[in-house]
């Protein structure tokens, strides 16, 4: 989604939904209720409507641009490095996931290839993600990514579970995150409880052709505990989104203002 022509902040949501192509389907090894569980746990859900909830509560010339993943993570996951570097391979749970949040086989032996599905899927969602970041260099000198995600309040299998679970959670990098964009958030947050950095999730997204390489890329992962704005059923309460999205906006307008 299009934002401010003269704006660099792009909202990345690579987790939120929960889509996955009818031709695939075949490929997993759950039954229906069994995958809706998987994204019961795996899933960001609802992240999409706190960054819609921002972007409401924003000015025109605040305009973020807007990059929403439209498949599931269990498709591919688009944060995940392709090759060997990736630390989650050893958990089945890189690029394309092939253990489930049950520690169980996802995928059945007969499913699409890893690397079809990383030509198909992964590759052209990293290169137009690169090139919004492209356009907003050359629109405004630098962009900002902030990347919105989501967690449990116990941790999954592949976890480690002796890490914090605060209610928010600051992935940043000593290459592309600034100390101003670290404590802003900070404060743009401060009201939900325990702001925490780096668990129990570390790191922030960054387009492969510029990570750790190009300074004219700052970035920002923001984790939720989900209990803050999710409900038992695993549902959005709208007023706790909606708060959510006024601390991002928050957010987005310190940005504007620096």
């Amino acid at each position: 989604m299009e934002g401010a022509p003269q704006f660099p902040v792009v909202l990345h949501v690579p987790h939120a939904s929960r889509t996955i192509p009818p031709e695939l389907r075949r490929d997993f090894a759950l039954d229906d209720t069994a995958l809706v569980r998987e994204h019961d746990e795996s899933a960001d859900t609802a992240t999409d409507l706190i960054a819609a909830a921002a972007r409401l509560q924003l000015s025109h010339d605040a305009q973020p641009w807007s990059f929403v993943n439209g498949l599931s993570r269990l498709v591919v996951d688009p944060e995940r490095f392709p090759d060997e570097s990736e630390p989650m391979n050893r958990r089945g749970r890189g690029a394309v996931y092939h253990r489930s949040c049950a520690d169980t086989p996802l995928r059945t032996p007969s499913a699409t290839p890893d690397d079809i599905l990383i030509d198909t899927y992964f590759r052209p969602y990293a290169q137009a993600m690169a090139d919004l970041v492209t356009d907003r260099i050359r629109a405004t000198g630098r962009a900002i990514v902030l990347d919105i995600h989501s967690y449990p309040m116990q941790p999954s299998w592949f976890e480690d579970a002796g890490q914090a679970r605060p209610a928010i959670c600051l992935g940043v990098d000593e290459h592309h995150t600034p100390t101003w964009l670290h404590r802003a958030a900070q404060e743009s947050f401060s009201s939900f409880g325990e702001v925490a950095d780096n668990s129990p999730y570390a790191g922030c997204y960054v387009p492969l052709d510029r990570y750790r390489s190009d300074t004219s890329v700052s970035a920002l992962m923001i984790e939720i505990r989900r209990d803050l704005y999710l409900d038992e059923n695993v549902a959005p309460v709208p007023d706790r989104a909606a708060a959510l999205g006024g601390a991002l906006a928050e957010l987005i307008e310190r940005i504007a203002a620096h």
